[in-house]
C-alpha cells in the first residue's frame, strides 16, 4: 500500500467493526476516491487565502443576561396538577430510581 491508502481492515477494527469482504472492498474503494480528491483539491494555489471556519461571518445570536418581569410564581403554581409548597410535584419518570 502507497502512503495515501487507508486500510480499511484496520480502521474498522480499531472501531471494533466487523466487515465483510464485500463491505470491505466498497469502504476501500469509496476512501481512495475520496483520498484523491483530497490530493486534488492540495493542488489549488491558495497563497493569501485567509484560513477560515464558516464561508459567512457569524454573529453572536445570544441575547445578554438580563433580568426581566416574569409571571409571578404563585399564577405559575396555580397551573400545576401538583404542587409541594412553592414546587411542582411531577410523577417519577426514571424507572427503578
Amino acid at each position: 500500500m502507497d502512503k495515501n491508502t487507508i486500510d480499511v481492515n484496520y480502521v474498522a477494527e480499531l472501531a471494533r467493526l466487523k466487515l465483510t469482504d464485500e463491505e470491505s472492498q466498497l469502504f476501500q474503494s469509496q476512501l481512495g476516491t475520496i483520498v484523491q480528491y483530497v490530493e486534488k483539491i492540495r493542488e489549488l494555489n491558495v497563497e493569501g487565502v485567509e484560513p477560515t471556519l464558516h464561508g459567512q461571518d457569524l454573529c453572536n445570536a445570544f441575547r445578554k443576561d438580563v433580568v426581566v418581569p416574569s409571571m409571578d410564581r404563585e399564577d405559575a403554581l396555580n397551573n400545576a396538577p401538583a404542587r409541594h409548597d412553592t414546587e411542582f410535584m411531577l410523577p417519577k419518570i426514571v424507572e427503578d430510581a
